[in-house]
Order: structure tokens, then C-alpha cells, then sequence
């Protein structure tokens, strides 16, 4: 329990910001406060990481994990998916239309831009939902979120926007700051019976060991998925590493795409604005 004293008084900061005290009416010079505040807690904790570099999640702070790590990625095990996802994404539905007939610039180089607030109905849209909704609009069924085909979409969409950084936008709505502050405290908020939020692991203990596995900094999380890990032997999405991460915190996972998991996902993407995607990558 040593590893965790040093992280006391952040994680007591984020026992406030999850509604341990009454916090001021959420706006977006607030929400751009909590960015700059969120970045500069990483920049001065791991001072020799470039910016740039958290996008690769354990590696940038861990050499000798990042060693091995460039040794795997001289044959990344996501190849596959990668050449499955293109296949796919090229196909025509039975419509005759694809997939770039549903998203700006064909679905090219737009992974960066993802998740959004959508001022029409009022929610958080990812990538996974915009893909699944396209499929349904041209009469074709939903993918499963967690695996197999949506994981190699993402995949070959995610490499299309390698290098550009994240830049999600909270629009001036009070839905947009709603979703935003929702998915903040379920960030900070304790949960299952270890009684951990997602921010024990990956901001108070950002770059220590659990177990055998390095705790990757929050900032810059997501830029990497979807991921192959080694325990899964396979791809999986973001919302398949938020329900094992539940499922570690022996909490109940919430159903995949839930309103939660969307706005965590827009708010650790928002937190993240600048680094780079690096999209598909790979974990131990």
C-alpha cells in the first residue's frame, strides 16, 4: 500500500471534484481550467516524457517496459486487424453505400475528433456508436461494441489519424458541460468493493505496478485504442477495457455504450486534447 501514500492528496482533490463538496456551476472556462490543471499534474510528475509521448500510454514512463514493447512492434500483432478493418471499411452495404458516405472527409483522418457532443439529440456520439448507427441507417445490424469487426474499424480508422493530436470540443450548451461533468466524476467517483475510482490507478498511481502490469497516466489513455493485449489475445475497444477495468474493480460493468462509458470516454478524450492519436496499439 506504500505506492499509494504519494498519491494522498490528488486523490483527495478527486473526492472533491466527484461531489465530496459542492463544487461551483460547471462552465466551459472551468472545464478548460481542469484540462490545463489535468495536463500540468502529468507534465510535472514524468517531466522527462514529452507531451507528445503519453499517446503510448505504460511505455512512456516505464523504460524498460517501452524496450520490449519496441521489440513487439517490429511485427505488431494488430496487423491483422488493421488489413481487416480496410477490407471492411471499403465494402459496399447492400445499398450500394460504405462506410465514408457517413462520416466528414470519408471517414479519413477523423479519429482525433471523436467522441463528440451532438447537439441534436443531446448525447455523447463515439466512434463506435457513429460506426454502428451508419450500419443501421443503410439497413445493415449493429457490430458488438467489444471485439471482432468494430475493433478492426476502429483500428483502421484510428490509423488514418495517427500523429493528429485529440481535439475534442465541449460546445457552449449546458447538455455539452452536462456530459462532460458526468463523465468527470465517474472518473473520481470509488467503486466496486476495492473501493477504487478509475483515478486511484491512473492518476494517483500513474506508473507504478500492480500486479504485472504498469498504470498507465490518464492523460493520453485512449490514444492508443483500440489495443491487442496479451491476456485478451485479441483487439479489443475502449469500452471493452472500461468493463474489465469495472469487472478488476469488482464493480458491475455497465452495458457497453452506456451514457456512463460515453462520457467518461469525452472526458478523459477532452482531457487529453493535444496528444496525439497512436491508434491501434498493443499492452502486455
Amino acid at each position: 500500500m506504500r505506492k499509494f501514500r504519494g498519491a494522498a492528496a490528488l486523490i483527495l482533490v478527486a473526492g472533491l471534484l466527484a461531489g465530496a463538496a459542492p463544487a461551483p456551476a460547471a462552465s466551459l472556462a472551468s472545464a478548460a481550467a481542469d484540462q490545463k490543471a489535468f495536463q500540468d499534474n502529468f507534465r510535472s510528475r514524468f517531466p522527462a516524457v514529452p507531451f507528445a509521448d503519453f499517446a503510448n500510454g505504460p511505455y512512456s514512463v516505464n523504460a524498460p517496459m517501452r524496450k520490449q514493447w519496441e521489440e513487439i512492434m517490429q511485427f505488431p500483432p494488430y496487423d491483422f486487424a488493421l488489413d481487416e478493418g480496410k477490407t471492411e471499411f471499403a465494402k459496399p452495404f447492400a445499398n450500394g453505400k460504405t462506410y465514408a458516405d457517413c462520416f466528414p472527409n470519408g471517414g479519413i483522418g477523423i479519429r482525433q475528433d471523436f467522441p463528440y457532443f451532438d447537439g441534436k439529440t443531446g448525447e455523447v456520439v463515439t466512434l463506435d456508436l457513429a460506426i454502428n448507427r451508419c450500419r443501421q441507417a443503410n439497413g445493415e445490424k449493429p457490430l458488438k461494441y467489444q471485439t471482432g469487426m468494430m475493433a478492426s474499424l476502429t483500428a483502421y480508422m484510428a490509423e488514418t489519424s495517427r500523429g493528429k493530436p485529440f481535439d475534442i470540443k465541449i460546445p457552449d450548451d449546458p447538455r455539452a458541460l452536462a456530459a462532460y461533468e458526468a463523465g468527470k466524476k465517474y472518473f473520481y467517483t470509488r467503486r466496486g468493493q476495492l473501493n477504487f475510482a478509475c483515478a486511484s490507478c491512473h492518476v494517483g498511481a500513474a506508473g507504478q505496478r500492480m500486479r504485472g502490469d504498469i498504470l498507465a497516466p490518464a492523460l493520453g489513455i485512449l490514444a492508443a485504442f483500440p489495443i491487442y493485449r496479451s491476456d485478451w489475445g485479441s483487439m479489443g475497444t475502449i469500452d471493452r477495457r472500461f468493463t474489465s477495468c469495472s469487472a478488476q474493480m469488482r464493480s458491475t460493468p455497465l452495458p457497453p455504450q452506456d451514457p456512463a462509458y460515453r462520457n467518461l470516454e469525452y472526458f478523459l478524450s477532452y482531457m487529453s486534447n493535444g496528444v496525439p492519436i497512436s491508434g491501434p496499439g498493443t499492452r502486455p
